[in-house]
């Protein structure tokens, strides 16, 4: 690795028991960890608990944690979802649950408002019934906002492959939106 990784201090902060690094690490990890298992999970409290799972694992493992194996952001990601993958697994089936709503614009009129909810639960309901892989790859890139380079080493494929499950998403995205009459402002 040819930059430090930027979590690399707080880490070892956390791993000597410095309450005020916990709670740094905390607010900085902890809103994108809840967003990526909620939007896999398709469920707030799940979330919250994959969230809970995760920070213990940081906080056992932080004592013994060797900068430069991986960046501590990608490490942190990938046993988010590997607990989600557990949560899924155990569901037997894939899940079609709802997702999170997102907050309509407050400014905007009740119109607005109404149409933004019934666009979002559209969107939401069709990332739901997408392939496992091919919601990760969507989430990872466009929610988590990681390059295509760091969903792909996140995920353990290639770059090519990630491209190829975004391509496969997006194409099911745009199918399942036109059918429910629904179709701009798609990824």
């Amino acid at each position: 690795m040819s930059e430090r990784d930027p979590d690399a201090e707080l880490v070892a902060r956390v791993g000597e028991q410095d309450p005020a690094a916990v709670r740094t690490l905390v607010s900085r990890k902890l809103p994108r960890l809840l967003a990526l298992a909620t939007r896999m999970l398709g469920d707030r409290m799940e979330a919250e608990d994959v969230a809970q799972e995760a920070f213990v694992r940081i906080w056992k493992q932080a004592p013994h944690w060797k900068e430069g194996e991986a960046r501590f952001d990608t490490w942190i990601h990938r046993v988010a979802l590997n607990l989600c993958y557990d949560r899924l697994r155990g569901r037997r089936e894939d899940p079609v649950a709802e997702l999170p709503e997102e907050a309509a614009d407050p400014q905007g009129s009740p119109d607005m408002q109404l149409e933004a909810r019934v666009r979002d639960e559209r969107v939401r309901t069709a990332l739901a019934a997408l392939p496992v892989r091919q919601r990760e790859a969507l989430v990872l890139n466009y929610y988590q906002e990681l390059s295509n380079i760091e969903a792909a080493a996140l995920m353990g494929i290639t770059v090519d492959a990630l491209e190829s499950l975004l391509a496969r998403a997006r194409r099911s995205l745009r199918a399942q939106l036109a059918g429910s009459g629904f179709s701009k402002d798609m990824p």
